[in-house]
């Protein structure tokens, strides 16, 4: 399993309750996709309360991450990558 510290990413809200997380991911993005938790993005497991959102923005991939002992945050990585996967995978909400 990889790390978030790894990925160079940029945090967007933090320590926030993981309904906030797909709130703020709905009212922000114009695109973004429903996953299930488990779903393994960049080496890393996405958990939470369903549904999960995912936007994309460009080659940026905004998505809910939690971070037992330190909460859920909302963070934001460009990877062209998980952008092509998330579309295929996702299902499509907005």
């Amino acid at each position: 399993m990889g790390c978030v510290e790894q990925l160079n990413y940029e945090i967007l809200l933090s320590k926030v309750r993981f309904k906030e997380c797909s709130t703020f991911i709905s009212s922000n993005f114009d695109e973004y996709y429903k996953i299930q938790p488990g779903y393994r993005m960049m080496n890393v497991f996405i958990i939470g309360v369903p549904p999960i959102y995912v936007a994309v923005d460009g080659d940026n991939i905004i998505f809910p991450y939690t971070k037992p002992c330190h909460g859920t945050f909302v963070l934001t990585i460009s990877s062209p990558e998980e952008v092509k996967k998330i579309k295929t995978m996702g299902e499509l909400v907005k």
